[in-house]
């Protein structure tokens, strides 16, 4: 019979990719990983504490939103912050849910070192479902426990007339592959021939076609992606989450996943998709630290400047951008409102900002005249 499924294939899990292909974006991807390593750097302790807090909070809020699970941002960040030592905003109350989660993830990345092993993974399982209610039991999920006897299937459509996109490997013989695959992450931590952001992909590939969980198998795949590539990194600072680049094109995932399923062993379409994936997710990083950068060095140049806590506050929003600043600049009506004072004050405010040089005018005049940030070296970039 010809396979239907790749573990199917006789040499399974004997993977194969066109590495010649590949080459152009590994190498971008890794350039764009030493470039966001660097810029790391050069912030400080304090702010570069945040951006990993930061990273970790929307990996794991963006894993559960791919499952269609919408978590309590509030409760993961007061979660992870504990745990990495940052004050704690004491309204915000944990949950067991966000306490296994954040457990979950640094235990992945901060001991990056520890080998993954059958007990550790689950361990994991366990913290991904850490209040055994009647949901859980209602839909029989075996927490920390391998799936049961009952096939794996990934199904959509009428009951009456499924559409199968996926079914994992049988029950019998699955401890059998989870150890071959267990062998195989930890022997090629050091292989030389196979670069490790690969190897990451090569992973999560793997795992989620194994499928060896009643449940969650979608999001500790990303957590054992995360651990590669904290060991192909050898650190245990996260600055990226790529689970956001992955929940940005979910239905990408999920079609090459399905396309790459039913295909023979090479690989090369999944790791294509992965390392453009992961590159999205360096590229957005990169942005997010420049803008950290950037907002400090305009706060450096004008230290000395005695600004009050009006024009303070409004420079900060309009620092911010986006839906929560002024992306076309703000206009003294504007400035009265955020600030909270009179129009004459609001006037007032603005010409002393653009005297010291926080600010500069817009093209236009009289009541629609707007002003914008004035970035020290003339670019917010």
């Amino acid at each position: 019979m010809t396979p239907q499924w790749i573990w199917q294939q006789p040499d399974w899990p004997d993977f194969t990719w066109n590495a010649e292909h590949l080459a152009p974006l590994l190498r971008e991807c890794i350039q764009a990983q030493g470039r966001l390593m660097g810029m790391a750097r050069s912030v400080g302790s304090s702010l570069s504490a945040q951006s990993e807090l930061d990273a970790l909070l929307q990996n794991i809020v963006t894993s559960s939103a791919i499952e269609g699970e919408q978590l309590n941002v509030s409760s993961v960040r007061s979660s992870l912050a504990r745990r990495l030592g940052l004050e704690l905003n004491e309204a915000d109350n944990v949950s067991q849910r966000s306490e296994g989660l954040a457990q979950l993830m640094l235990d992945a990345t901060q001991h990056f070192a520890a080998p993954l092993t059958l007990d550790r993974l689950l361990d994991w399982h366990e913290w991904l479902f850490p209040e055994q209610n009647s949901d859980l039991a209602a839909r029989s999920i075996r927490v920390g426990a391998l799936r049961g006897e009952e096939p794996m299937q990934v199904v959509s459509g009428r009951l009456d007339r499924p559409t199968v996109h996926f079914e994992a490997p049988p029950r019998q013989g699955l401890e059998r592959q989870l150890v071959t695959f267990l062998t195989w992450f930890e022997n090629s931590r050091n292989a030389t021939g196979l670069d490790p952001l690969l190897r990451a992909g090569i992973a999560h590939f793997w795992f989620v076609t194994l499928h060896p969980f009643d449940d969650g198998n979608g999001r500790l795949t990303r957590t054992i992606t995360d651990l590669a590539l904290a060991q192909g990194e050898a650190q245990a600072i996260r600055f990226y989450a790529m689970s956001a680049s992955i929940l940005d094109d979910r239905l990408g995932y999920y079609r090459v996943l399905e396309s790459s399923q039913k295909a023979a062993l090479d690989i090369t379409q999944w790791l294509d998709w992965f390392l453009q994936t992961l590159l999205r997710s360096l590229q957005q990083a990169m942005a997010r630290i420049e803008f950290v950068l950037t907002k400090a060095r305009f706060w450096q140049a004008h230290r000395e400047a005695g600004l009050s806590t009006e024009q303070t506050k409004v420079l900060n929003r309009l620092l911010d951008g986006g839906e929560r600043g002024f992306e076309h600049g703000v206009s003294a009506a504007q400035y009265q409102a955020v600030a909270k004072v009179s129009k004459a004050t609001a006037t007032r405010h603005l010409a002393e900002l653009l005297e010291k040089g926080c600010v500069k005018r817009l093209p236009g005049g009289g009541r629609s005249t707007r002003y914008q940030i004035n970035y020290p070296n003339g670019s917010p970039l």
